[in-house]
């Protein structure tokens, strides 16, 4: 009996192992822990879904609703992220996975450095992702070509309502 359960455990390595973290996991876990807060891979990830007020938490929404921003883009993310003094990589080809629309308008990523190579912050002001999340949001509306997009939409409605007062049937 002895022998026999000595024999099930002497058996090559089944590739069912490897998956779950079978002989070479420790090595695998000790090199994903060795990466520094600098690698590129440790960065936080933004997506356009967490600040855009359209979606719901469910569809991917990170921050309350009264101060998220209407559908926000990654380049308006980066641009605010690095206005601040973030290192910022955009990825555009990224998409949410919860995303249904693949339009290039709701396409794209932004990773953030948040902590330096010894694990200090690097902004102290932005903690956590959250907090940086809830700055982009503040700020995105603020933003020229928010503002150029506001006020060039009010003028076009008032002339074309001014068009409108001439129309009506004719009198016979």
């Amino acid at each position: 009996m002895e022998s026999r359960i000595a024999l099930l455990g002497a058996g090559p390595p089944h590739r069912r192992d490897a998956r779950r973290g079978g002989e070479g996991a420790g090595v695998m876990a000790a090199a994903a822990g060795a990466a520094s807060p600098a690698d590129k891979e440790r960065f936080i990830c933004i997506y356009p879904a967490y600040l855009n007020n359209k979606k719901t938490i469910a569809e991917g929404r990170r921050i309350p609703i009264d101060k998220a921003v209407e559908n926000p883009t990654s380049t308006e993310i980066q641009d605010v992220c690095a206005a601040v003094g973030f290192n910022v990589l955009l990825e555009k080809n990224k998409m949410y996975p919860r995303e249904w629309n693949r339009d290039v308008q709701f396409r794209g990523r932004v990773r953030i450095q948040l902590k330096q190579d010894d694990g200090n912050l690097c902004l102290p002001q932005f903690p956590t992702r959250k907090s940086v999340m809830l700055y982009a949001a503040e700020t995105i509306p603020k933003l020229k070509t928010r503002t150029q997009k506001m006020g060039g939409s009010d003028q076009s409605l008032q002339q074309g309502e001014g068009g409108k007062k001439g129309k009506g049937k004719k009198k016979k």
